[in-house]
């Protein structure tokens, strides 16, 4: 499956798939996630919080964390810096 990433309140995410992360006040994203939920592929992951970022899969799938963007790349990085180590 790859390695998963927390993105918040004990939901998880392929990290390996993940494109981009993106915060949502944009117009362009706003419209992307709209046409995601449209499309039935956007998975809403914020457990009913306030979304702040905005997940890009490779696949096309749009995934909305209440985590910010940073805090997420940033838990993909440490994983990556704890597999280096070993």
């Amino acid at each position: 499956m790859g390695r998963l990433v927390n993105i918040g309140f004990g939901n998880m995410a392929n990290a390996d798939r993940i494109v981009a992360a993106v915060r949502p006040e944009a117009a362009p994203v706003k419209r992307m996630v709209q046409s995601a939920k449209d499309a039935g592929q956007c998975v809403d992951a914020t457990c009913g919080r306030k979304c702040k970022s905005v997940l890009i899969m490779d696949s096309g799938h749009l995934v909305l964390s209440a985590l910010l963007p940073d805090t997420v790349m940033n838990r993909m990085n440490q994983d990556t810096d704890i597999r280096k180590e070993i």
